[in-house]
């Protein structure tokens, strides 16, 4: 997928030395809509002062709407904050490192990616199971294609992870190993500005159907999973944390 160039100004004009900045969202899992807007997700560097005198520091830079533009929603953490977040088991943040839709990375991005197989545990199933559970419920109350594709998205992602060790956040690749009736006609549909044409009531309960099944399916992907109870990576986290921030010297590609 060819991003707007418009992306990596944003990223040049950042106000912190960033290691990494790439797209999520919608664009990252296979359906944007006409317009949906773009996920710009990174991690940067503070610089020492910030963290050493009385004042908390501002660990997280947010920023919505149009730029360059662009409708943009920009989230960056600090290094520090990026990497506890990946140690709780965060599917967000592990999605935003690894994911292909690359506008700035270093070779700090490089680093962290090599410490993923340290960092994923058969626990990450519950960040996959309890997002799946509120987009249900949202789904529930107001039946909208684009709430229903966030709960298969995320429920297979989970299965995947559980069951190979490996982060693939697309809905349509997921669905290449993992078929559900009618899902990419709904994707396809997302894609064309449709997402709010109305479900049946049938279209609704097989739907639900397909909701319990998988969610059990991933709890047993968890029960089954060779992934291990606790991430082993905390050391060369702290360490790569501590030698970042005194270099900063994450290098633009």
């Amino acid at each position: 997928m060819k991003l707007p160039g418009e992306l990596r100004n944003i990223v040049q004009a950042f106000p912190h030395p960033l290691l990494f900045a790439t797209v999520s969202g919608a664009h990252l899992y296979g359906f944007p809509s006409p317009d949906s807007d773009y996920d710009l997700r990174g991690s940067h560097v503070l610089p020492v002062e910030s963290l050493v005198g009385l004042q908390e520091p501002r660990e997280t830079e947010e920023r919505l709407g149009l730029e360059s533009g662009l409708d943009l929603d920009l989230v960056s953490h600090d290094v520090r904050k990026f990497c506890r977040l990946l140690l709780k088991r965060n599917g967000y943040v592990l999605e935003q490192l690894l994911s292909p839709l690359v506008v700035k990375t270093s070779e700090e991005h490089q680093e962290l990616i090599s410490y993923v197989p340290g960092i994923l545990t058969r626990h990450h199933a519950h960040h996959y199971l309890g997002f799946a559970q509120n987009q249900w419920r949202m789904f529930e109350r107001e039946p909208r294609i684009k709430t229903l594709l966030y709960v298969y998205r995320v429920l297979l992602t989970g299965i995947h992870l559980m069951r190979s060790g490996e982060v693939l956040a697309s809905l349509p690749a997921l669905l290449g190993d993992y078929p559900q009736p009618g899902v990419a006609d709904l994707v396809d549909a997302k894609m064309h500005g449709a997402e709010k044409q109305p479900l049946t009531a049938s279209d609704v309960e097989a739907h639900a159907g397909a909701f319990a099944r998988l969610r059990q399916t991933l709890e047993r992907a968890r029960d089954e999973s060779h992934l291990p109870d606790q991430p082993s990576a905390f050391e060369e986290l702290d360490r790569f944390v501590v030698r970042v921030r005194l270099g900063a010297t994450a290098e633009p590609d």
